[in-house]
């Protein structure tokens, strides 16, 4: 029996190229010629794997943005008036998932075509709060909760949510415009390594309190996860399990399979979740302590076992002036970012810097899911997801047709709602344990940006380190001081 490596089963014409030079075309430059270079890349960007690899790993890509989608919504349902016992929440959290699935099809199909996954930005969430925190849109006090019937408090907060859909609908088309237009293009001819270093090195630092919060709910539990991931992804990573598979053309052979470095996050997941349990089952934590798993097994039983989301689900969107500005300043913010994970994404897997085309292709995608997400109520707009950007790293699984497969696996799970609320049953701690790891590459990607430039110029690190630290102060005061730039209707945060 012969041996083989999953990582050289590719398509023809990805074998012919191998060893061939490519050329990348980067407009308006002139074309440039490299080398074709996949490092330690198991899967490229244009690999196919087997199909049940792609659906395993598609179903690791989407526990990767299961966290963060789930506090999106845990984050917005309260300030759209939302109550605790409303089964809505689960609602709202299934069409995230259903339209982050939808958007990363578009994206990795007709977008960037880098291996990205779209999801709720959390940029939105500063306009969003912003447009609830006004008298108009006040929520009703308990005493006021008590005497209204439940039609009247699902309209209450519908009303909210539909604002919040038009004002999505009629900034994303800024968005369309702007990628349409070529602007994003030709803002990149002025982008040099020493742009991207601080774009994306403070991608990975904004998020550290997202990641520290979450983790923060069991410290012990978090730092078991990071200890598993590292030991999973790296110490074990280049540790081949064999194992036998058969085709009609070779018959049966022995293939040497990388299972820790493919599925390292979902054993790391799994394996924390397993830890989690018996110390739930021994009595080892608290009635309230963040790290048991029975603390939402709840949702289980009151979420249906089938719903489609569909478009206008809260009924028809309404538009005002002040929320659609709002939200176009969130806009702004995704599209930097976006642009910033771009590059990220396309170093982490071995592939050519994007072209401007393809930029503009991707700010245009994103306009659409937007829009998208806007029709379909979801309560926010989407952007690229930096942990699943991270998860390359890790995972060295870079193949688009494997994000493909997630986003199918996302709306599956969204039609399934006792599925995906079993998902929603791993503890915060270990979510929060991942994001250190996942955050961590993404900065630790865009320092390493920092060798194309020229440190012996005290003019480069005088930008390098003003950048750094004013895109972390600046942020920083304005959470301080929330009321201190008012337009006058709402407080826009940036």
């Amino acid at each position: 029996m012969e041996q083989d490596n999953p990582a050289s089963e590719l398509k023809d014409e990805t074998i012919i190229a191998e060893n061939e030079i490519q050329i990348t075309v980067d407009e308006p430059e002139e074309c440039v010629v490299q080398p074709k270079d996949r490092g330690d890349i198991l899967y490229t960007v244009d690999e196919v794997p087997r199909w049940y690899l792609c659906f395993v790993l598609g179903i690791q890509q989407y526990l990767m943005m299961f966290g963060s989608t789930v506090a999106y919504s845990y984050l917005v349902t309260p300030k759209l008036c939302i109550q605790e016992s409303d089964p809505a929440r689960g609602y709202i959290t299934s069409t995230l998932f259903f339209v982050s699935g939808l958007g990363s099809l578009i994206q990795s199909t007709f977008g960037t075509r880098l291996p990205i996954i779209q999801g709720p930005s959390f940029v939105f969430l500063a306009p969003i709060f912003g447009i609830l925190s006004s008298t108009q849109w006040k929520c009703p006090s308990e005493e006021e909760v008590l005497s209204t019937t439940e039609e009247e408090l699902q309209e209450i907060w519908q009303i909210r949510m539909r604002e919040i859909q038009g004002a999505i609908i009629v900034a994303s088309i800024f968005e369309i415009v702007i990628g349409l237009s070529g602007v994003i293009g030709i803002i990149l001819q002025w982008l040099t390594p020493l742009v991207i270093v601080p774009t994306i090195s403070l991608i990975g630092l904004s998020l550290f309190e997202e990641a520290a919060s979450t983790a923060s709910k069991n410290w012990g539990i978090s730092f078991i996860t990071v200890l598993l991931l590292v030991l999973f992804s790296q110490y074990l990573g280049n540790f081949n399990i064999p194992g036998c598979s058969y085709s009609r053309k070779r018959g049966w052979k022995i293939k040497r399979i990388p299972f820790f470095k493919l599925f390292s996050i979902l054993l790391t997941i799994v394996t924390a979740w397993v830890i989690c349990f018996i110390l739930t089952a021994a009595g080892a934590l608290g009635p309230t302590n963040s790290a048991r798993t029975d603390l939402r097994v709840e949702t289980i039983y009151s979420s249906p076992w089938f719903r489609f989301p569909y478009p206008g689900q809260w009924g028809l969107p309404t538009v005002s002036i002040g929320a659609v500005f709002g939200i176009f300043a969130g806009i702004l913010a995704s599209i930097v970012e976006s642009v910033g994970d771009y590059y990220a994404c396309a170093r982490l897997a071995c592939a050519p810097h994007p072209p401007t085309s393809a930029i503009n292709r991707g700010i245009f995608a994103e306009g659409i899911s937007c829009i998208l997400s806007g029709i379909w109520g979801s309560g926010g707009g989407l952007t690229s997801y930096s942990e699943n950007i991270g998860a390359i790293g890790v995972t060295k699984v870079a193949s688009r047709r494997i994000i493909q497969c997630g986003a199918i696996t996302m709306m599956l799970f969204a039609v399934l709602g006792k599925f995906g609320a079993l998902f929603n049953t791993i503890p915060e701690p270990i979510i929060g344990g991942i994001f250190c790891v996942m955050f961590a590459i993404v900065t630790g990607v865009g320092l390493s940006n920092v060798q194309f430039i020229d440190l012996q110029s005290s003019r480069n690190i005088l930008i390098l380190g003003l950048s750094l630290f004013m895109g972390i102060t600046i942020p920083k005061w304005f959470k301080g001081h929330p009321n201190t730039i008012d337009v006058g209707t709402y407080c826009l945060l940036m």
